[in-house]
């Protein structure tokens, strides 16, 4: 077979790497190469890949150091049975790739997952040994995500930490009857348990910094993972389950929902039809809601529908508030924050600006409208001064009246 170019590697390996959903860079240190030391920066304008909670655009090169594998995972379209265009960087390679990148502004970091050959260590050696180039042969400031391998030596792993931002393990399924059909290479306990040490690296370097300046900073954005939806028969509720227990137990930073796409050279135990993407837009909404409206993981469930899945046509807090009806309407001017948070149309900023006008004069209902994007959303759920829903809240119909108007495209409309 004749021998690849890098571009050539490059196009397949960042085809290849385009599955995994957990590519965000939220949380790490700020770090720039001011004072003519170094080279890369954490901040900056790019090629987008990712944004950071405060709007900041991150870009990243998301590659694979490989997609041979040894693993047959049905879903994997980089499955050792799968029939697809295999690649392989060495890990100079990828070091010279972001490099180059960097300098002609592209990219501001390296997302660098990989398919395992040989076997776990071996690959996992192979992306540390990227890393470690990039950090101390370079000096290099920028971002750093690698996906760490659960099947890997935790010491291997640990080394990942000392040189990336952040680390990531997938659970690539929500349940383990799912994990075991679909991935009988991998095992939950021993995915659980690598994240469980991650963990305890990230306490323990933590507790050190705080104890000596100089103690060496382990994964500093945290760890994340990655979820597969609708590849198996997993409802959202037994979703929103294993994320929130992920949450309670590792201390991740984010849970990544990644709809199931139809790959190449499929596998015959796979759905033929990809699950809607709104579907997963609505996960990410619950987890949201847990993580930054009080919600509790049950809240959440209460919200599906009798199939155990969320509602297509409208988001989870305003299926909730239909559901519970008798905790509506607050009084915007007199209702605790918990209960502000629950009323659908109405974000964290609008709570807090809520809060803030109160304590200067009684609130009305235009003054509600500037804080929200649809105050129609929000009229049936609240009492202002002027405003009071009377039957509103409580209408059949209601469901129709808030949810989102569907309309048909035109192909060829101006």
């Amino acid at each position: 077979m004749a021998s690849q170019t890098v571009l050539q590697k490059l196009e397949i390996l960042a085809d290849a790497a385009k599955y995994d959903a957990s590519c965000a860079s939220s949380g790490t240190a700020k770090k720039n190469s001011l004072g003519g030391k170094g080279i890369g920066s954490t901040e900056g304008m790019g090629i987008c890949h990712a944004y950071a909670p405060d709007g900041r655009c991150i870009s990243l090169l998301k590659i694979l150091l490989t997609n041979h594998c040894v693993f047959d995972c049905h879903y994997c379209v980089n499955r050792k049975s799968s029939n697809v265009a295999r690649a392989r960087f060495t890990p100079q390679e990828v070091v010279d790739l972001t490099l180059a990148f960097y300098r002609r502004n592209y990219i501001e970091g390296l997302f660098l997952s990989s398919g395992i050959v040989k076997s776990s260590n071996h690959t996992m050696e192979q992306i540390v040994e990227v890393a470690r180039i990039l950090r101390e042969e370079h000096d290099f400031r920028g971002y750093i995500h690698l996906k760490t391998i659960p099947e890997a030596d935790p010491e291997i792993v640990h080394q990942a930490g000392l040189y990336a931002d952040r680390v990531s393990i997938n659970v690539e399924l929500p349940t383990d009857s799912g994990l075991t059909r679909l991935a009988p290479d991998k095992d939950a306990r021993q995915i659980e348990g690598a994240m469980g040490k991650v963990k305890s690296d990230l306490v323990e370097a933590k507790d050190a910094r705080k104890r000596f300046k100089h103690a060496p900073r382990f994964a500093p954005a945290g760890q994340s993972t990655q979820m597969i939806v609708g590849a198996d028969a997993a409802t959202d509720v037994d979703i929103v389950g294993k994320a929130s227990r992920l949450y309670d137990n590792f201390r991740l930073r984010r849970v990544y929902y990644s709809a199931f796409s139809p790959i190449p050279d499929a596998s015959a135990v796979l759905p033929l039809k990809r699950p809607p993407l709104i579907r997963e837009h609505r996960l990410y909404q619950s987890d949201w809601l847990m993580r930054f409206y009080g919600y509790k993981p049950t809240d959440v469930m209460q919200a599906t529908e009798a199939d155990g899945n969320l509602p297509l046509d409208i988001d989870p807090k305003l299926a909730w508030a239909l559901k519970f009806r008798e905790a509506f309407p607050v009084d915007v001017n007199r209702a605790s924050k918990e209960q502000l948070l629950r009323v659908p149309g109405l974000g964290v900023k609008a709570v807090g600006k809520i809060l803030a006008s109160r304590r200067h004069r009684a609130l009305r209902l235009d003054d509600v409208a500037l804080l929200t994007q649809s105050i129609t959303k929000v009229r049936p759920f609240i009492v202002t001064v002027d405003w009071r829903p009377i039957t509103l809240t409580d209408r059949a119909d209601l469901r129709s009246l808030l949810a989102p108007k569907t309309e048909q495209l035109e192909l060829f409309a101006a």
